[in-house]
């Protein structure tokens, strides 16, 4: 029985529709990443999936009912939302936090039993944050801040959590442990995981299945590899001086025209030497070239006819000496060289 399921559903508002879904699946124990840029209908999908905004046509089913048929209260227990926005609540602890995520189970008078006091507990367990039970929400970090709203999300005991970009404000090491912490719930609780995120690079490395929104009206999905191998990513993201590469999974400047290097080091030094001079605008070529870049046992890089550097800083210095051309050369005109907005910027100070 699939947790989730969408049936030619339409989402978007009276004057507009966003995009239209055929048909989509989502089962228990699934870490979902949904991609897509500002405006293609991320947010609404999300809010359409959790029951907060009307589909314009076709059906959302959860554990095969549709979802105009759960009571609210029945909603509230089996889909957890979590969005951007940050509350700010001085003096509420953690624990109160997250224990407001069992009021859908707890009834009128909403005091909490020994085994709600348990759930809050192992909801904090999950996301690794029983230290933070006794601070106060104005007292956390970003990253502690988020963990506490995942865990108020977990309290509820849900079928199904929906995150709309909360990692957008956390820096990259405490992005991929979020991810990686989310994926884990998901396999630990058999519940689905939905995330939306700008993250494209980390989504393809993480996810168990993409549902991309290109722009086109369309949603592409299905794991992540297959997404990539269509094309979908380039069609949604490349734009003139960025593009997707599918060889290396990862977004990368067009390649560039300046100067033939001709780089004979092997393993990661010279991986790293070819990404510097890509970055200057210098062609780099494993078999021809003006200019032969070469590195000694000592460690030196050795551009020949130029001489020798201890780093890749010092390579990049001997390259860019005026004896040698530059990789870019400025416009000209019947005016002479064109002036940059930098070169204006520069003599108006």
């Amino acid at each position: 029985m699939s947790l989730l399921r969408i049936e030619n559903l339409a989402i978007g508002y009276r004057s507009r529709e966003l995009v239209r879904i055929p048909a989509l699946e989502l089962s228990r124990g699934t870490f979902a990443c949904l991609l897509g840029r500002n405006g293609q209908g991320k947010s609404t999908l999300l809010r359409t999936l959790a029951g907060l905004h009307p589909p314009l046509e076709g059906e959302v089913r959860l554990l095969e009912r549709p979802l105009r048929e759960h009571r609210p209260r029945e909603l509230a227990r089996r889909i957890a939302v979590v969005l951007t926005e940050r509350p700010e609540i001085p003096g509420l602890r953690v624990h109160d936090l997250v224990a407001m995520g069992r009021h859908p189970h707890t009834g009128w008078r909403d005091v909490l039993d020994a085994e709600d006091r348990e759930v809050v507990a192992d909801s904090l367990r999950l996301v690794e944050g029983g230290h933070l039970t006794v601070r106060t929400l104005d007292s956390l970090s970003d990253g502690e801040r988020q963990r506490a709203l995942i865990a108020r999300a977990l309290a509820q005991q849900p079928e199904l959590m929906l995150l709309d970009e909360i990692t957008a404000f956390l820096d990259l090491p405490s992005r991929i442990t979020m991810v990686a912490m989310l994926r884990r719930v998901a396999r630990e609780c058999g519940i689905g995981v939905v995330l939306s995120s700008h993250d494209l690079e980390l989504s393809l490395q993480t996810a168990d299945r993409l549902w991309l929104l290109p722009g086109d009206g369309q949603c592409v999905h299905g794991a992540p590899e297959d997404v990539v191998l269509s094309g979908a990513l380039g069609r949604a993201f490349d734009q003139d001086n960025v593009a997707f590469s599918p060889a290396s999974g990862r977004f990368e400047s067009p390649a560039a025209e300046g100067p033939l290097v001709r780089v004979a080091v092997d393993g990661i030094a010279g991986a790293w030497c070819e990404r510097m001079l890509r970055r200057c605008g210098f062609t780099v070529s494993s078999t021809s070239g003006a200019i032969a870049v070469t590195r000694s046992g000592d460690g030196r890089w050795h551009a020949a006819g130029l001489g020798a550097a201890g780093d890749l800083g010092g390579l990049e210095r001997l390259l860019a000496a005026p004896h040698m051309p530059g990789p870019a050369s400025a416009p000209q005109t019947a005016a002479g060289p064109r002036r940059s907005w930098a070169d204006r910027y520069r003599k108006s100070r």
